[in-house]
């Protein structure tokens, strides 16, 4: 085999990953000492698939991410602080606000971010399952939280992804990096969770429109 032809060869059997200069490090392996009991580990694919891994910059693209935006008027720190939120009272006129003594105010859940915002939510969803709640709202709009189709809470999620992406470049310019692959949750989401969880795929609905 001539030289040239055998470089050529070489270059098309390369790892995958390389081919459209992924960077290793989101398929870099982590020991499983290191691992989170909840976590998905980079490693555990391969392209054309990728975690979404909160040890690298796809972690900008989790829900958990600090990435400030405004929408509706209205300020959160990350889409988890907005996502809680939404289980929390909006006000003295809402019927939620006798059913608990609520350890934070709605705007106070807006603006915290990571597992801060998810320790806040777990107090409004253990409320709602005592008290046989299936909705939450968004600017007093009541909204069934667990629908296994793209219903109202759905739809709002994903304005809400798009809104954090138009707000933060650097989110764009991940998610834009991202083309080509399947994107996957770095967390176990258990059976079929519904739509609105899915934001994995909420993301790579919101790359085609970028493309």
């Amino acid at each position: 085999m001539p030289f040239l032809v055998f470089l050529l060869f070489v270059s098309c059997v390369q790892a995958p990953k390389n081919q459209n200069n992924y960077p290793d490090l989101w398929w870099k392996s982590v020991p499983a000492t290191e691992l989170k009991s909840w976590e998905i580990s980079p490693a555990s694919v391969e392209p054309p698939q990728v975690i979404l891994s909160k040890r690298n910059e796809l972690g900008i693209l989790s829900n958990f991410a600090s990435t400030p935006f405004i929408y509706k008027g209205e300020k959160f720190a990350s889409l988890e602080g907005f996502w809680q939120a939404m289980k929390y009272p909006e006000g003295a006129e809402d019927p939620r606000l006798s059913l608990a003594k609520w350890p934070y105010t709605r705007g106070e859940v807006a603006l915290m971010t990571a597992f801060q915002a998810k320790k806040a939510g777990d107090f409004g969803s253990k409320v709602m399952k005592e008290n046989n709640l299936e909705w939450v709202s968004f600017k007093k709009r009541k909204m069934t939280y667990r629908l296994q189709e793209k219903g109202d809470f759905y739809h709002l999620i994903r304005k809400a992804m798009k809104a954090k992406l138009e707000q933060n470049p650097k989110v764009k310019a991940v998610l834009s990096r991202t083309k080509g692959l399947e994107l996957l949750p770095d967390h176990r989401q258990g059976k079929n969770p519904p739509p609105a969880w899915r934001y994995h795929e909420i993301w790579m609905d919101i790359r085609k429109d970028l493309e």
